[in-house]
């Protein structure tokens, strides 16, 4: 479950509907109600947060994102124009640090595709989109 406030429009989350999850887009956010409209390969429909869940942040995730992978010893460099993410072990998305211009931030527990669109969004004010819409995970 993603709690509603984490939501912004352009987030990519998991959809529960009838047992099934299905990746896609937040479009619209109804604050008074708490709903949230999804669009996914299928169609667009409104969720509560508790049908909602996060994808997990991952190298495919990040090449869906438009980002270069750049490998470092043991390390990972991912790059997308001036912002970075910098993992001191491949694959371990637990303990990273990103930085744009100035601002830098150590993380230092999992993190969610929803959850890194929220800070590079934060970091240079631009949306972090896939280049190709929504892919399946």
């Amino acid at each position: 479950m993603i709690r509603f406030h984490e939501l912004k429009v352009g987030d990519y989350v998991l959809a529960e509907f009838e047992g099934q999850r299905s990746e896609g887009e937040v479009i619209e956010l109804n604050g008074e109600d708490k709903e949230v409209c999804v669009q996914t390969s299928v169609q667009d429909f409104w969720f509560t947060p508790d049908r909602l869940f996060p994808i997990e942040l991952n190298d495919n995730q990040l090449m869906q994102l438009g980002f270069e992978k750049e490998v470092a010893g043991t390390g990972v460099k991912y790059k997308k124009g001036p912002f970075r993410i910098l993992l001191a072990q491949q694959n371990d998305f637990s303990h990273f640090e990103m930085w744009y211009r100035e601002d830098r931030r150590h993380i230092t527990q999992p993190l969610y595709v929803h959850e890194l669109q929220n800070h590079y969004r934060q970091m240079t004010k631009v949306e972090l989109v896939r280049s190709q819409g929504i892919q399946a995970s």
